[in-house]
């Protein structure tokens, strides 16, 4: 059977995007407010993030906007140290930051229950707002993005990085930060319509690929990196632009297909370098928000350095979703996968 590209859930979802963020901004506004008082008076030593898959990649992202407009220290809790080893930490004086589409992983309550006795702060971000991690939490952000059938999420990962910035505007009382993010849904209905479909004749035969970004935009290479796994059957692995230039530059051969995302910030220049000099090597540079000789350049929105990522990610899934159509996958129903994945 034959999938049109505009039927699939993923498509329909992903398209959904800007709507998330116009309800959540409306939902949230007041409450990210009181929680933004909240964090400037608790003054925490750091904040411990907690996630599993997109969600993950998500915290990446927040550990990255936290540090650099907060600095206060952040880090990713692996859940595995609560769920399966037991183990105990101090957490008194921290923020617990969890996120998550479900709310109902065990390892994820696992941990949040551990923090919580040791001391720390709960703060949720989660879709699901009766899900027993939003009953846990001492504050719950709600992202907003309604159901999402598709096993691969989409919307819910760009609200999840909606929500964090939105947070780390207030509580850094950042009027430009918030100013961004309330353009972001109109920006987002543009990255949606830009034209990707040219990378497609470099991916669709390709077995392996990295995809890159550095600082703010880790993140949404890590998270573009997994769609191409679990919607394309693609071997994609997520790499900083600083550690390529160590051991992984070794595999990049003659026609290696490496897809690179750039936001304009301090880390421009250096990412836009290692395209240039990746291409003079051979590569096949697919490139998405900078410029660089040989290299196939792909359209972006332009916005506030927070606020590309998610528009370079929102470009990225429609063009997964016809990659993977075009590879004779179904997108919605990766193999081996589904929607909740319940982690012990």
């Amino acid at each position: 059977m034959t999938i049109q590209e505009d039927a699939t859930h993923l498509y329909r979802e992903a398209a959904q995007a800007a709507e998330t963020v116009r309800l959540q901004i409306r939902t949230n506004t007041e409450r990210l407010e009181r929680l933004g008082e909240v964090l400037r008076r608790l003054t925490p030593r750091a904040v411990v993030t907690c996630a599993r898959g997109s969600s993950d990649h998500a915290a990446t992202f927040a550990k990255y906007l936290i540090e650099t407009r907060l600095g206060v220290l952040t880090s990713s809790a692996a859940p595995s140290v609560s769920s399966v080893y037991a183990a105990k930490a101090d957490l008194s004086g921290t923020v617990f930051l969890a996120i998550s589409q479900s709310g109902a992983s065990p390892d994820l309550l696992a941990a949040v229950a551990n923090a919580k006795a040791a001391g720390a702060m709960i703060v949720a971000l989660v879709n699901v707002e009766t899900s027993p991690l939003a009953q846990a939490a001492d504050f719950t952000i709600p992202l907003c993005a309604g159901t999402e059938q598709s096993v691969a999420a989409t919307k819910s990962y760009i609200g999840s990085l909606a929500a964090i910035i939105h947070l780390v505007a207030f509580w850094a009382r950042d009027e430009e930060l918030l100013d961004a993010l309330a353009q972001a849904p109109a920006r987002l209905e543009r990255a949606w319509k830009l034209d990707w479909r040219p990378a497609l004749a470099h991916l669709q035969p390709a077995r392996d690929l990295y995809v890159v970004g550095r600082g703010l935009g880790l993140g949404v290479a890590q998270e573009a990196a997994l769609k191409l796994k679990e919607t394309c059957g693609l071997h994609a692995e997520a790499l900083s632009a600083a550690e390529l230039r160590h051991g992984p530059m070794a595999l990049v051969q003659v026609g290696f297909p490496v897809l690179i995302f750039a936001q304009n910030d301090e880390t421009h220049g250096g990412v836009e370098s290692l395209a240039t000099e990746l291409a003079a090597r051979g590569a096949q540079i697919l490139l998405a928000g900078a410029t660089s000789p040989k290299s196939l350049v792909l359209p972006t929105e332009t916005a506030h350095p927070a606020i590309q990522p998610m528009l370079i990610i929102q470009s990225f899934y429609r063009m997964v979703n016809a990659l993977a159509v075009a590879r004779g996958f179904d997108p919605d129903r990766p193999p081996h996968l589904r929607k909740v994945t319940e982690t012990i």
